[in-house]
């Protein structure tokens, strides 16, 4: 298996983002705070692509989607779905295993505000491509959010204005990878409706069609 390049956890290529890192450090210095590695195996069908670690969740704790809302939904969707076995207990050390399935996101490092810049997606963009080409076994992506879909297009060549966002939206990527657009699971998108639960679910049990 091809090996899997990964930002270091004083990586220095966001400026800005150093700067949330190290001021994080200094206000809470028992936390992760550095880029937040991918959770679940390279010989996965399914990767799940989110927008950038959640300060209090996978800053935090270290683990994708782990200690915020939008883990709260994810986690119980992927073990109602087969992909994912245990308990989510929102800690890297509750024992929960992934099935078939990885977690990523398109900026490594958390963000201020919960919010990126185009040159912070381009200079994660190297490692996103190189965790798609280590994955032999990949069958489906599934982007939470604009961003991530914006990113997962940008790894294959291809344009936005010919394969727009849409919640369930799929798209046919190379390699007979098809991706699936999901709205972010974010507690802003489930508290104003925008996203469900049933919503959310679909999106996952129309994954399964193509694993």
């Amino acid at each position: 298996m091809k090996s899997l390049s990964f930002a270091n956890a004083d990586c220095p290529l966001c400026p800005r983002l150093v700067d949330y890192r190290n001021a994080s450090r200094e206000t809470w210095p028992h936390w992760h705070n550095a880029p937040v590695p991918s959770f679940g195996s390279l010989d996965a069908g399914l990767l799940i692509v989110g927008l950038a670690p959640g300060l209090r969740g996978a800053n935090q704790t270290g683990r994708p989607f782990t200690g915020d809302a939008a883990g709260d939904l994810l986690y119980p969707t992927l073990i109602k779905y087969g992909l994912a076995k245990g308990h989510y207990q929102a800690d890297p050390a509750d024992g929960m295993v992934l099935v078939n399935c990885r977690i990523a996101n398109a900026v490594r490092c958390v963000p201020p505000q919960n919010k990126v810049i185009a040159a912070e997606i381009n200079a994660c963009r190297p490692f996103l491509e190189d965790e798609i080409a280590a994955m032999t076994e990949l069958k489906v992506i599934v982007a939470l959010g604009g961003v991530a879909h914006g990113a997962v297009l940008s790894v294959f060549g291809l344009k936005k204005a010919r394969h727009k966002f849409a919640h369930e939206a799929c798209h046919a990527l190379d390699g007979g990878i098809t991706l699936i657009d999901s709205y972010h699971c974010s507690r802003y998108n489930t508290n104003t409706g925008r996203l469900t639960e049933p919503m959310f679910h679909h999106v996952f049990a129309r994954s399964l069609t193509y694993l």
